[in-house]
């Protein structure tokens, strides 16, 4: 591949369309059914979909066709097909998705935090801000412009799927049953390339290889039927709290942090420790830094590495909200009769999440201190994925691509959130290479307030597809014939 040409053309893409149409996208509050119950009806959706769909078509791509997969009660994908070189059958599979967190209530107390309003598209510093642009409305344009790409230069590529789902901030429970639906039209994939990722820095390709699994549980205490006012009832009906405090110390170390069950944890394979090293080498303290910590506070790790393997291969618990205890303001001077917990367990990529679920559930609600009713439950889980060994080809394409498109090699880095659809497509195409990847780097914010999308990152990472495209042709198709 000419790169120069491939950055030129890309750059050009992005100023005759791209730009317009994404800014469009972000005004869109199109956000994914966990957080917008009404999504399937309010009409934010079928904007979103119109708007990429019309792009698409817009491009005129040769060979391409497209549908829009619906079914009632559930949310749609955009599948798109172009077809390969020669109709060759090998295929890559591509992803995306389109909808969206909801936007951050912002505190206007805090001077540090700029109130951006999430829906208006803003430029700044080389980025585009708005809520959905880098998480994850950028990759419909970013794989449509590097297949363009590389037919703009006359290279042959194999047979391209993309699909587009809008429930992947729900937990993608919708694409299921569309990937069954389509599983003749997908046909048996050698390479999958997804756009859902994040990055190290804006320097150069990042290739993630593990993604941890997570595990959302409420924990419930109740003593009492109805709350007892303090001076009655203290001292005589236990505390929730108290008793949530102790069940909790089953599960975690409150001095370390670290989670004490033995399902949530997996050996960690030497190359991911090595992968950790090089990482840590070349981000340095910004591991740690590119975090909003407050004067003082120390991280978990001194060693980047640890932290890095902290992130991606250790479990952690988070206690993400609280019911049965009402704002300072509101609160009466009561022993409360329960305390709800949510408990977002992040498990390594190899551990099983139904096995670490029952393990939980067994800790934490057997012999319930002073007798109290103890739950956790949790209908929400899933398992992190690790990537195959890379084969030699794609090793040498992606530093190929990284080189050429950024003037820098690839990283090979593990993230720490969870993309259920790879694990199902792990399963599914066993015999499949990897390239997961992405724009979300430091202080890029997806869930935050201000997310950004890295202009010149997102021009990086569509080269560097379009190059991997190329080269997975000749990989696959050329050294057969």
């Amino acid at each position: 591949m000419d790169f120069k040409a491939a950055a030129e053309f890309v750059g050009a893409e992005w100023k005759a369309s791209i730009l317009t149409t994404m800014s469009k996208y972000i005004e869109i509050p199109n956000q994914s059914p966990l957080f917008d119950p009404e999504v399937l009806t309010n009409g934010y959706q079928d904007q979103a979909v119109e708007l990429l769909m019309n792009w698409v078509k817009s491009q005129n791509v040769p060979g391409l066709t497209m549908r829009l997969e619906t079914e009632p009660k559930r949310t749609p994908v955009i599948f798109i097909e172009v077809t390969g070189t020669d109709n060759t059958t090998e295929t890559v599979l591509a992803y995306g998705h389109l909808d969206k967190q909801p936007p951050m209530k912002y505190d206007s107390s805090n001077p540090t935090v700029p109130l951006w309003e999430p829906h208006t598209p803003i430029i700044k510093d080389g980025k585009l801000y708005g809520r959905g642009g880098a998480d994850d409305g950028y990759s419909i344009f970013s794989a449509i412009t590097a297949i363009k790409a590389v037919k703009a230069q006359n290279l042959p590529h194999a047979r391209t799927v993309i699909i587009i789902e809008a429930c992947e901030e729900s937990g993608s429970m919708d694409l299921p049953f569309y990937i069954q639906r389509l599983k003749a039209d997908i046909g048996s994939p050698s390479l999958v390339v997804c756009l859902d990722s994040g990055c190290g820095n804006y320097d150069q390709l990042w290739l993630t290889a593990t993604l941890r699994g997570m595990l959302f549980g409420v924990l419930k205490v109740s003593v009492s039927s109805e709350g007892v006012h303090s001076g009655a009832g203290s001292g005589i009906i236990p505390s929730t709290f108290r008793i949530a405090r102790e069940l909790l110390d089953r599960v975690e170390d409150s001095k370390t942090g670290k989670v004490l069950a033995p399902a949530l944890w997996a050996d960690i394979p030497a190359e991911h420790r090595a992968y950790a090293e090089k990482t840590a080498a070349a981000l340095g303290d910004s591991i740690v830094k590119d975090y909003p910590f407050l004067e003082g506070v120390q991280p978990m790790s001194n060693d980047l590495a640890e932290c890095l393997l902290n992130k991606c291969w250790r479990p952690t618990v988070s206690y993400t909200g609280v019911d049965g205890v009402p704002g300072i303001a509101n609160a009466g001077n009561v022993l409360r009769p329960y305390t709800s917990l949510g408990l977002s367990f992040r498990l390594p990529p190899t551990v099983d999440a139904a096995a670490a679920y029952a393990e939980l559930k067994q800790i934490l609600e057997a012999n319930p201190p002073a007798g109290a009713h103890v739950t956790f439950t949790s209908n929400k889980y899933a398992a992190g994925w690790k990537a195959p060994e890379l084969k030699p080809w794609l090793s040498s394409a992606i530093d190929t691509a990284s080189n050429g498109a950024f003037g820098k090699p690839a990283l090979i880095w593990g993230e720490g959130g969870s993309i259920p659809f790879m694990g199902m497509l792990g399963d599914m195409f066993p015999e499949a290479q990897f390239v997961i990847t992405g724009v979300l780097g430091p202080h890029s914010n997806a869930h935050g307030p201000n997310e950004f999308m890295h202009i010149g990152m997102f021009h990086g990472v569509t080269v560097s597809v379009a190059s991997i495209l190329a080269d997975h042709y000749k990989a696959t198709v050329a050294n057969k014939q």
